[in-house]
């Protein structure tokens, strides 16, 4: 009687001889299915029935967020009245083991009436589907991973590697990047590392600003109702001039032997002040906060006016950290 593990590494075994027989199978029609959806100034729809329909769904979440336009369309319901999503400039992926599902042939003329391209990814070359699509990227297995050759594992094994190849091919071809990918994983560790200044920032009204005549005792007050410990300093123009932050505050009460609350805060704030701009990384404004262990920076133009302000805690909210 065969062992669990023995059943386990015979279904990986027949799944990773799948996978083999795949890149034997692979030729200039998945060159011509990258070009295709290159070329496209519309989306990709990935449309399959059961099983199939479940990689597809996975196929077109993998395509959507590495650059590609992608969503699934479940066949059945186009037949109902969701090809209206569909648009001429589409490029269709059908995925069909058999070649002769029902719902996906069905849907075949549909399309070629609103004049979309087709690519095929099917099991069977002399099929109705491969024998009516503008592509066809053979996904053939000699025998499912299942003991009873019936349910569909080494297949799907395959046509999901193959939509993991077309995606790794078109990001290449798109020369996408890190930063890119983060654009559409926000929530993810890595999108959070991309995060700018800009996203981050307080701008208009919530800037803490005063001008440099601004008497040292009404800006305590507006420092304390802004709730930041900071300000920033600005001349007529919102051209930068410095900061002042609590910390100045304690360090004037410290050296002064007599503190005038009524001395302009321009005689006590810090000039040239760090700065960042704000499209700057918000982990790289981190890095000035904490190599000069200070808490907030103003956001300036390239010509150094005052555009936002960003504290630390905002970068705490972001989870930056």
């Amino acid at each position: 009687m065969t062992t669990p593990l023995e059943s386990a590494k015979r279904a990986l075994n027949f799944e990773i001889e799948a996978l083999k027989e795949a890149v034997k199978n692979l030729d200039d029609s998945f060159t011509s299915a990258v070009e295709l959806i290159l070329n496209s100034s519309g989306r990709l729809i990935v449309c399959g029935m059961g099983k199939s329909g479940l990689i597809g769904n996975k196929i077109a979440a993998t395509l959507s967020s590495t650059g590609t336009p992608s969503f699934f369309l479940h066949p059945a319901e186009a037949l109902h009245g969701d090809l209206g999503m569909v648009k001429e400039d589409d490029v269709v992926l059908l995925l069909s083991n058999s070649g002769e599902t029902d719902e996906i042939i069905r849907i075949v003329p549909f399309l070629r009436r609103i004049g979309t391209k087709i690519i095929a990814m099917v099991g069977n070359l002399e099929s109705s589907l491969a024998k009516n699509s503008d592509i066809v990227l053979n996904s053939y297995v000699s025998r499912e991973a299942c003991p009873l050759n019936l349910a569909p594992t080494s297949s799907t094994t395959v046509s999901l590697a193959l939509g993991d190849a077309l995606a790794c091919a078109l990001i290449e071809a798109r020369n996408f990047k890190e930063k890119d990918f983060a654009r559409f994983h926000p929530s993810g560790s890595l999108g959070r590392k991309f995060i700018v200044v800009k996203d981050l920032m307080h701008f208009g009204d919530s800037i803490p600003l005063v001008s440099p005549d601004e008497i040292l005792r009404e800006a305590v007050v507006k420092m304390s109702h802004g709730g930041f410990g900071a300000l920033v300093i600005i001349d007529s123009n919102k051209k930068l001039l410095g900061v002042f932050t609590d910390g100045d505050l304690r360090r004037y009460f410290e050296k002064s032997k007599s503190v005038d609350l009524d001395v302009p805060i321009c005689k006590v704030m810090t000039a040239n002040p760090k700065r960042v701009t704000a499209n700057k990384l918000a982990m790289e404004a981190l890095k000035i906060m904490e190599d000069k262990s200070i808490t907030s920076l103003p956001v300036v133009d390239s010509q150094d006016f005052v555009v936002g302000f960003l504290h630390l805690h905002d970068i705490l909210k972001a989870r930056l950290v």
